[in-house]
C-alpha cells in the first residue's frame, strides 16, 4: 500500500490510472493540454482507498462473495453491494488520510467550494467508459464535509449499478480500486455535454452539442432537456432549441438547488454558434491528443469553457486505420463468412495474410474496401447486382451511402474498379471431372503442407509459413475454382429468376438442389448420424457419454462396452472434419479434435432423436424430392408456349446446378483444415515460449499479430503490457455488433427491407429456403448449450458450417446474418429446411420457446400465441 495519499492534479498524467483512476487520469493529461482548461484540484489516491478497505470490517469476504455469485442472482448482488457500501462508509478515515486531504485543501482553498468525484482505475477506458456508475458530489464546502464525500465516493465503487456493469464487462470487482477527484468548483451560466462524433450514426466528421442552463448534472440526469447542436466543418447545421423549465444551481453555502427558469428564457438558446463552434474545436483538440472520438463534460461561466470530464464513446465501432483522408466504404468479411464475433490479433492477423484482397481492421473484426468498385458505374452496378442477390440488407446499406453527400465517382478506369473474382471469364463446362480435379489438387497441397512442416520450428517455421500462405492463396485464388463457384450460384439465381418468370414458382432450385451431390458440409452433418448409429446399441456407452466431462473422454471409452467401436466411430468422423469448429475462421478457436466434448451433445440428440440409417434415408429422401421437382418443372414447361426449348434449357441448368452447387462448400473446408495444420504448428510454439518463461499462457499468443509472433519466437521477450491491453479490448470488441456496410467517417449501417408484403407483426428476412414450417422457437446462442428437439426452430445470431450437424434434427432455421449463398443457407436448401436469415434481433424478438411460424418461401416470421 506504498505511494501517496494525495497528489495534485497538475503533475497527474495518463500513465497514472493506477493511482488516479480513469477520470483523474484524463484530467490530468487534460490539464496539461494548452488551451484547455480544467478547473485546478488534486486526487485521493488508490493507496488511501486500498488503506480503507484494509481497516474495513469484512471487506475481503465480501469482495470474495461478490466474485464468485452468479450475475443473475440479483438479491445477492443487492445484499452484499449494500453490505460493502455500509462497511466503507463505517470506517473512519486514518489520521494520516485525513491529514493529507485536509493539507491538500489547504493548499487549494479551504473555504471554497469543490465538486467531489469517483474515479475508478476500472472507468472512462478506451475499451469501457463505466460512465455513471460512480457517484459525484457538487459544491461540497468544508473540509468536514468533503471528508465524508470522499468516503461516500469510496462506497460508491459498490452500488449495485457498477457492481452489475463490471460484471456485465467480465471485470473482477477485486481488481477495480477507486481513487477520488476533488477540483474547484466551477459555478457556470450554462453546462452540458460534447459528442466529438455523432453518437447515434457514428459519424465522426459531426460533432453534438447538448446544452443547458446552470450545473450539467441537470442535463446528464435527465432532469431537463437539452438544446442540441450539430456542428459540421466548422459550422453549426443544425439546431433544436428546448424549452428549459428548471435549472440546477450551486448553493452559497454548499450544496444544490432546482430552480425554476424564467418565462421568457425558456425558449433563448443556451449557445450562440459561435460559442458551439469554439467548443467543438476544443474539443476536436481533446479527441486528437487522445486518438478516439470522446464524451465531454463542459461548463461555460465568464472566464470561457472549462472542460470537467472527458471519456471515449465506447459504443461507436471503430474505423479503419488508412493512410489518407479520402472517404471510404468497407464491406464487413464476418457477414460474408457467417461468423461476425470479434477476433484476437493472431486470427486477424493470419487471414489477412491469406485473403485473396487487402482485409482492414476495426473492431476485431474485418472489412473489404470497396469504393473503387462502387465508384465506376460498370463494377458498381455489378456489385450491387451480386450483393444485392446474396444480402439485400448489405445492398441496402450500399446504396444508402451512394445516396450521401461524401461518396463521389471515381474517373472511368481507375484502378480496382474491377468485376469480381471469377466474373468476366470464360464459363467452364457442365463436367463433374472438374470439381474432381479441383478437390484433388487441395488435397495435394494440403498434404505437402502436412509433410513439410513437420521438420519446421522456431524461425524457420515461421519463413516456411510466410511461403505456404502464398501456395494458400494460389490454391484458394485458382480461376478454375472460381469459375466453379460462379458456375453453381448463377445456374441457382437463373433457375429462381427463369422459374418465377415462366412457372410463377419462387425459389424452385430450393428443392432442386436437395441432396446434390459432394458437399462436403452436409455430408459432415449426415455422417454423425452414422456416428450416433454406433453408439445406439450400446446403453453403457450412452450413459458414459451422458457423464462426460472434459475432453479426454476418448482416452477411457474403450473400457465401457462397446466403447472401443464408438471411439472408432468418433475418431473417424474427427480425422475428417476435427478440424472444424464454431467460428473457425478464427484460428484461435479451439478445434473438435482439441475438443472432442463439443459434439457430445449433438451424438446424444441424434441418438434419441433418430432410428438407424437415417442419414441415408434423408440423403435418398431428398434426392427422389430433387428428381421428382425436376420432372414436374420440365412438364409444366413443355405445356408453355415455346416449352420445348424453356425446358431443354432448365434441364441444362439443373445439371449444371447440381454439377457445381455442392463444390460450393469445398473452397472453405479446404482453407480451414490448412489452418488447422497452420494452428497446431503455432501453438507448438506457443508451448515452446511457455517452458521459456517468455508467456504465462500459450494462449497469450492468440493476442500478438503474426508478426509479433514471429518476433516474440526471435527474440524470446513480448510485452506483457501489450497482450494485456489487447485483452482488454478484445472484451470490449465483444460487445459491439458489426455493421454491414462502414465508411471511414465511421457511418455504420447495416440495411433495411423496403418490402410491403410482410404482414403485420411478422419480422422480415430474407428467404433462402423454400417451404413453411411452425414449431417451438429455440434461441440458441452458443452450439455447445444447444437442447434441441424435432421439429425445433433453430433460432441463432448466425451459423458457420460447424453447426451443420445440428441442421438434419431441426425443422426449420432462423437466423439474424446471412445470405443466399452463405452456408448455412447452402445447407439448410440441402436439408430441405425452411428458413430465414438476416432477420434483424431475431434472438432479441423471439422468445426462447415461443411458437412461431417460418416462411421460408416468402421471408418472414410470425410469431404465434
Amino acid at each position: 500500500m506504498s505511494g501517496p495519499l494525495v497528489v495534485d492534479l497538475r503533475d497527474v498524467d495518463g500513465t497514472g490510472l493506477a493511482a488516479v483512476g480513469g477520470k483523474g487520469a484524463h484530467l490530468g493529461e487534460l490539464s496539461r493540454l494548452d488551451g484547455i482548461r480544467v478547473p485546478a484540484g488534486f486526487c485521493v489516491t488508490t493507496t488511501a482507498f486500498r488503506r480503507i478497505m484494509a481497516e474495513a470490517p469484512e471487506a475481503d469476504e465480501l469482495l470474495d462473495r461478490l466474485s464468485r455469485v452468479d450475475g443473475g442472482d440479483r438479491e445477492e448482488v443487492r445484499s452484499l453491494a449494500a453490505r460493502l457500501r455500509r462497511a466503507v462508509e463505517a470506517t473512519p478515515l486514518p489520521d494520516e488520510v485525513a491529514a493529507a486531504i485536509t493539507g491538500a485543501l489547504a493548499r487549494h482553498g479551504e473555504r471554497s467550494a469543490y465538486a467531489v468525484r469517483s474515479s475508478a482505475t476500472a472507468e472512462d477506458l478506451p475499451t469501457a467508459s463505466f460512465a455513471g456508475q460512480q457517484d459525484t458530489y457538487l459544491n461540497v464546502v468544508g473540509a468536514e464535509e468533503i471528508l465524508r464525500h470522499v468516503s461516500r465516493c469510496w462506497a460508491s465503487l459498490f452500488t449495485e449499478r457498477a457492481v452489475t456493469y463490471r460484471g456485465r464487462q467480465g471485470v473482477d470487482h477485486r481488481t477495480v480500486h477507486m481513487a477520488v477527484v476533488v477540483q474547484r468548483m466551477v459555478v457556470p451560466r450554462a453546462s452540458g455535454i460534447l459528442f466529438t462524433a455523432d453518437p447515434v450514426t457514428g459519424e465522426r466528421r459531426s460533432a453534438t452539442v447538448d446544452a443547458g442552463f446552470g450545473l450539467g448534472e441537470a442535463l446528464v440526469s435527465g432532469l431537463v432537456d437539452p438544446d442540441v447542436l450539430t456542428v459540421r466543418h466548422g459550422e453549426v447545421v443544425a439546431r433544436t432549441t428546448a424549452t428549459k423549465q428548471r435549472a440546477l444551481h450551486a448553493l452559497p453555502g454548499g450544496g444544490t438547488r432546482e430552480t425554476p427558469i424564467e418565462e421568457r428564457r425558456q425558449r433563448e438558446p443556451v449557445l450562440t454558434d459561435d460559442q458551439a463552434v469554439r467548443l467543438v474545436a476544443l474539443g476536436r483538440r481533446v479527441e486528437a491528443h487522445f486518438g478516439s472520438p470522446q464524451d465531454i463534460e463542459w461548463c461555460l461561466d465568464d472566464d470561457g469553457f472549462h472542460i470537467v470530464q472527458s471519456r471515449p464513446i465506447t459504443t461507436l465501432f471503430p474505423v479503419p486505420d488508412r493512410d489518407d483522408d479520402a472517404f471510404r466504404v468497407y464491406l464487413s468479411v464476418g457477414h460474408q463468412q457467417m461468423m461476425t464475433d470479434a477476433m484476437k490479433p493472431l486470427g486477424l492477423s493470419m487471414w489477412q495474410l491469406t485473403a485473396l484482397a487487402p482485409m482492414h481492421e476495426a473492431g476485431g473484426r474485418l472489412f473489404v474496401d470497396a469504393t473503387a468498385r462502387l465508384a465506376a458505374p460498370t463494377s458498381r452496378a455489378a456489385l450491387l447486382d451480386v450483393v444485392g442477390r446474396g444480402d439485400p440488407l448489405t445492398r441496402d446499406a450500399l446504396e444508402t451511402v451512394l445516396e450521401g453527400e461524401e461518396f463521389e465517382p471515381l474517373p472511368a478506369g481507375t484502378a480496382g474498379a474491377q468485376p469480381p473474382a471469377g466474373g468476366g471469364a470464360e464459363p467452364v463446362g457442365t463436367d463433374p471431372a472438374v470439381v474432381t480435379e479441383l478437390i484433388e489438387r487441395s488435397r495435394r497441397s494440403l498434404a505437402a503442407l502436412e509433410r513439410d512442416i513437420r521438420t519446421k520450428s522456431g524461425p524457420a517455421l515461421f519463413a516456411f509459413l510466410r511461403e505456404a500462405f502464398e501456395e494458400h492463396k494460389r490454391v484458394v485464388g485458382d480461376p478454375l475454382s472460381m469459375r466453379a463457384i460462379m458456375a453453381g450460384m448463377e445456374a441457382t439465381w437463373w433457375l429462381n429468376d427463369r422459374l418465377e418468370e415462366w412457372l410463377g414458382e419462387k425459389n424452385a432450385a430450393d428443392t432442386l438442389t436437395l441432396s446434390a451431390p459432394g458437399n462436403v458440409t452436409s455430408q459432415m452433418g449426415l455422417a454423425l448420424l452414422d456416428v450416433a448409429d454406433v453408439v445406439r446399441p450400446h446403453p453403457e456407452v450412452v450413459a458414459f457419454l451422458q457423464g462426460v466431462q472434459d475432453d479426454g473422454f476418448l482416452d477411457e471409452l474403450p473400457e465401457v462396452p462397446g466403447g472401443a467401436e464408438a471411439r472408432d466411430a468418433i475418431e473417424a468422423y474427427l480425422d475428417r472434419y476435427g478440424m472444424r469448429c464454431v467460428g473457425e475462421i478464427d484460428i484461435t478457436r479451439p478445434r473438435w479434435r482439441e475438443r472432442p466434448s463439443a459434439l457430445v451433445p449433438v451424438i446424444l440428440d441424434h441418438v434419441r432423436g433418430f432410428r438407424p440409417g437415417a442419414a441415408a434415408r434423408r440423403f435418398e429422401e431428398g434426392r427422389r424430392k430433387a428428381l421428382a421437382k425436376e420432372r414436374e418443372v420440365l412438364e409444366r414447361l413443355r405445356a408453355l408456349p415455346d416449352g420445348e426449348r424453356k425446358a431443354d434449357e432448365t434441364r441444362r441448368m439443373i445439371e449444371r446446378v447440381r454439377t457445381f452447387i455442392g463444390y460450393r462448400e469445398y473452397p472453405k473446408y479446404g482453407i480451414v483444415s490448412r489452418s488447422f495444420v497452420y494452428r497446431q504448428a503455432l501453438l507448438r510454439e506457443a508451448d515452446a515460449l511457455v517452458r521459456a518463461g517468455v508467456l504465462a499462457d500459450p494462449e497469450d499468443v492468440y493476442h500478438l499479430t503474426f508478426d509479433e509472433f514471429e518476433e516474440a519466437v526471435r527474440t524470446r521477450r513480448v510485452d506483457e503490457g501489450v497482450v494485456r491491453r489487447r485483452k482488454d479490448a478484445f472484451r470490449s470488441y465483444q460487445a459491439l455488433t458489426p455493421p454491414r456496410v462502414l465508411t471511414s467517417d465511421g457511418v455504420a449501417l447495416s440495411g433495411a427491407y423496403r418490402r410491403d408484403d410482410v404482414p403485420a407483426g411478422a419480422l422480415a428476412g430474407l428467404a433462402v429456403s423454400a417451404g413453411s414450417v411452425e414449431g417451438r422457437a429455440r434461441v440458441v446462442l452458443d452450439m455447445a448449450q444447444a437442447d434441441l428437439e424435432a421439429g425445433d426452430i433453430l433460432v441463432t445470431p448466425f451459423t458457420d458450417p460447424s453447426w451443420s450437424p445440428l441442421f438434419v434434427g431441426i425443422a426449420g432455421l432462423v437466423t439474424e446474418v446471412g445470405g443466399l449463398m452463405t452456408h448455412g443457407a447452402v445447407i439448410a436448401r440441402e436439408y430441405g429446411l425452411p428458413a430465414v436469415v438476416g432477420v434483424a434481433r431475431a434472438t432479441e424478438v423471439i422468445q426462447d420457446g415461443q411458437r412461431v411460424r417460418v416462411h421460408g418461401t416468402d421471408g418472414y416470421i410470425e410469431l404465434l400465441p
